[in-house]
């Protein structure tokens, strides 16, 4: 499977793990976290700068790097992940675990996600507070995210970047799920510009043209279309997932136009 990914989506490298006899979304999450801590701690050379999004599936990775596993490794936020409601997110405690474990420090991003105004947006993007951070995400070696489904239990609804009714909306408009917060549709393809424009962070373009090697973590059948979104839009060149996804994909046409 892993072969037939590769070879079908134009991929570096994919690593599938076996669901076993569960198909708990948990468990599926746990497993495929573990295989990217695994696919990290085993890189030679250790990457020197890693640009993370967050979220559940990243935070469990971070839980599985052992000490000492890299020296010398910084960690930059990509995407804003300041909460806008009493749901605090563990984006910048999962950033300092990784950098921590590896012997090196973080660099926070301190704004949200999903901003009100584009104007704001622009208006932050020219801090040097911001401005810097993103600069340097731009230059890193390694990108790890995963990608988020369709569901009003995101990470993005828990932390008041959006509520249900955006949900629900974007699912009319098409939209599959979000990567660092940007809704795609099946092909990858940005749904709502105005959306987009209140969106802080590296744009997906970025990770597309970037020499850098970039890492999606992906589980769970509720996240199937984002996951076949994802590696037809070549956002990611390495993808970590269960073995249910990876049916699911293979099982897909082969080429998708952009």
């Amino acid at each position: 499977m892993e072969r037939s990914l590769v070879e079908r989506f134009g991929l570096r490298a994919a690593i599938v793990v076996a669901a076993g006899s569960s198909t708990d979304p948990e468990h599926l999450r746990e497993r495929v976290a573990m295989a990217g801590a695994e696919y990290l701690m085993a890189m030679r050379p250790s990457p020197r700068l890693i640009g993370v999004s967050w979220g559940r599936t990243l935070d469990r990775l971070a839980g599985g790097l052992r000490p000492g596993w890299a020296k010398g490794v910084n960690v930059v936020q990509i995407n804003g992940a300041h909460s806008r409601s009493r749901q605090p997110t563990t984006a910048h405690s999962m950033a300092n675990v990784i950098a921590h474990h590896g012997g090196g420090t973080a660099t926070l991003l301190p704004a949200p996600a999903i901003l009100e105004q584009s104007s704001t947006r622009a208006v932050l993007e020219n801090d040097r507070a911001v401005a810097d951070v993103l600069a340097l995400a731009a230059r890193a070696d390694l990108f790890l995210f995963s990608p988020g489904g369709m569901s009003s239990d995101s990470v993005l609804v828990d932390s008041g970047q959006i509520d249900a009714g955006d949900i629900a909306r974007l699912a009319a408009a098409g939209a599959v799920g979000d990567v660092l917060g940007r809704f795609v549709d099946a092909r990858g393809r940005i749904v709502d510009a105005d959306l987009d424009g209140r969106t802080l962070g590296l744009s997906l373009d970025v990770l597309r043209s970037a020499a850098a090697t970039t890492v999606a973590l992906v589980s769970g059948e509720a996240k199937h279309e984002v996951c076949r979104a994802v590696v037809v839009s070549h956002v990611c060149d390495v993808l970590i997932t269960d073995e249910p996804s990876a049916a699911y994909l293979l099982g897909t046409p082969a080429k998708e136009g952009m």
